[in-house]
């Protein structure tokens, strides 16, 4: 009875919505909305409505995605709940994960289709010169594009848990569950995917972990920065396997293992292009954790000294490719680096690190003070 009468409240305030024009035209946006509004109105102490709206306005800048997430894990048993790797994707009947079954499922929407383009382009320039394939011929690439853009794009939307309603639970806890399938069912899936998606899930998990350990002052394992900052690029891993499974062609382990330190080395310099940004929101940035373990002195040292050790193996890889390959990826890399406009580039130019903030907390209050 009481569900009944919540629900009638939330009816009854989505047509007040409508009456004054204060609809999104989407029905879970235009439910949230009606919940708001419904928790705003409800009694609380001696706060007035000119109150509340005074409040949210003072905090509302503060109030992001990151900020929820954290939230979260707060309410999840101070976290205790993300301290587990998933192992969601296991080995069991997919059977009911082909298409007759999901077809009237809006599996990748719009807005992860365009979050994923610009990995796919990246992707497309970066990678296809290890598969001898042309980026600059659109033959070459919109032959395995579908498969391509599909599988990045769906890993974006299980990142932002943009999906409608119904799917959001399953998202949350078995995140590649319905890739999983659909590969499986077109005969694209391998272990190696397999596995790939299953690290993918374990980074997602290490990334909340160690935020929250950051945020919360707790211990903080180098083993799981690195792990995580390992593992962060399985994305490109996934679509790079896929494409040899596309075109039907054995996975070359010397491009794979050139490709991973690479990656390694790019996900370092886009963490200290958004040093300052990921402190605010609060993201997982290897400069952060460093910092936090080994004080904002030592820190920067032993990061640069992780840097030359992966400059060093990947200097020793680039020697083993063939030389015309070696030549156009390092030319790839000049673009990427002029394009993104960043000092800290890899492999060429020089690494910059950016200025310490050794009170993070302080320096977040200052700038929400500021806006």
């Amino acid at each position: 009875m009481e569900e009944l009468r919540k629900l009638e409240q939330v009816q009854r305030t989505m047509s007040f919505m409508q009456t004054r024009g204060f609809v999104s035209n989407n029905q879970d946006s235009d439910r949230f909305l009606a919940n708001l509004i419904l928790l705003l109105v409800q009694p609380c102490g001696e706060l007035i409505f000119d109150k509340k709206c005074s409040l949210i306005s003072k905090h509302l800048p503060s109030l992001s995605a990151s900020f929820l997430e954290e939230a979260s894990l707060w309410l999840s048993q101070d976290g205790t709940q993300q301290n587990c790797i998933p192992s969601s994707i296991v080995e069991e009947s997919e059977c009911d994960l082909l298409p007759s079954n999901y077809d009237d499922r809006p599996m990748v929407g719009l807005d992860a289709m365009q979050r994923a383009n610009s990995t796919l382009e990246d992707f497309c320039r970066s990678y296809l010169m290890f598969h001898e394939m042309d980026a600059s011929s659109p033959q070459a690439i919109f032959k395995y594009l579908p498969v391509l853009s599909f599988t990045e794009s769906y890993i974006y939307q299980a990142i932002n848990h943009r999906q409608v309603s119904k799917l959001t639970d399953v998202f949350k806890t078995v995140p590649f569950k319905q890739l999983v399938g659909l590969l499986e069912h077109h005969g694209l899936l391998t272990e190696r995917i397999r596995e790939e998606l299953r690290f993918g899930e374990e980074y997602w998990a290490l990334e909340r972990k160690l935020c929250w350990e950051l945020m919360s002052k707790k211990q903080v394992s180098i083993e799981n920065v690195m792990r995580a900052i390992h593992l962060k690029s399985f994305d490109y891993r996934v679509l790079n396997l896929l494409l040899y499974q596309l075109r039907g062609e054995k996975v070359n382990d010397l491009h794979m293992e050139f490709l991973s330190i690479s990656e390694f080395l790019v996900e370092i310099s886009d963490d200290l292009f958004d040093y300052e940004d990921d402190v605010l929101e609060n993201n997982f940035n290897i400069l952060r954790m460093f910092v936090r373990i080994y004080g904002p002195s030592t820190g920067p040292t032993m990061l640069a000294k992780c840097i030359t050790e992966a400059e060093e193996k990947y200097q020793a890889l680039l020697k083993s490719l063939d030389p015309e390959l070696s030549i156009n990826y390092q030319r790839r890399c000049e673009e990427a680096t002029k394009e993104g406009g960043m000092i800290s580039g890899h492999p060429l130019g020089t690494w910059s690190i950016p200025p310490i903030i050794a009170d993070e907390e302080s320096y977040r209050s200052n700038l929400s003070n500021l806006k």
